[in-house]
């Protein structure tokens, strides 16, 4: 009988050494990070920060990265689906997953999102459902205007929007304010400082 190759398990495994090896970290959605600490030895930091998914259309994809770059500025963890997602990835459950394992969904709508077909209407309907296994009062999907655009019915109907326009800085402090105050609310316990593993390289 031929022996067995290597599970699934190895495999992955055997993968993220050889990035950690080749001194890249390694991210695990909605876990943390694997890094090389300098020191020959590796670290995997949990995650701590705020997780924020932005969705847009790839004619808005400069506005979608000055959101990404602000928002990290001020502490939070977004995700964009260029700067994450690596070649061979499955890419439709990626994204559901990545949309699944974040604390808020910023949704970028403009002239040229609101009326185009495709994966930025999907992501909207799966975060729409994903608000269905929330607490009435839980705010998740934080959308966000950047021009005068008609929002989608349901959207303008239910959903409190920001605008970006025509002041950009005053509504990302409008955006970080939201999600903080929510994430306080859903604080009930004092978060933990995140703890350091290491191992031997």
């Amino acid at each position: 009988m031929p022996g067995r190759g290597p599970s699934t398990t190895q495999k992955v495994a055997r993968i993220l050494r050889q990035c950690l090896e080749e001194g890249k970290k390694v991210e695990i959605d909605g876990l943390g990070v694997f890094r090389p600490d300098g020191r020959g030895f590796y670290e995997f930091v949990p995650r701590a920060q705020t997780k924020i998914f932005l969705a847009y259309v790839e004619e808005d994809r400069p506005f979608a990265e000055r959101i990404f770059d602000d928002l990290r500025e001020r502490g939070f963890e977004p995700w964009i689906d260029q700067r994450m997602l690596l070649p061979g990835q499955n890419w439709p459950r990626s994204i559901e997953e990545a949309i699944e394992t974040s604390d808020f969904f910023v949704p970028c709508f403009s002239q040229k999102s609101v009326s185009k077909k495709g994966g930025f209407q999907a992501e909207i309907r799966y975060a729409l459902d994903c608000t269905r296994r929330l607490p009435l009062d839980e705010v998740f999907i934080v959308p966000v205007r950047l021009d005068a655009c008609r929002l989608p019915a349901r959207i303008q109907r239910e959903i409190q929007y920001i605008d970006l326009y025509p002041s950009w800085e005053q509504g990302i402090r409008r955006v970080a304010a939201v999600i903080g105050k929510q994430m306080k609310k859903r604080q009930t316990i004092p978060q933990a400082k995140p703890i350091l593993h290491t191992v031997r390289q």
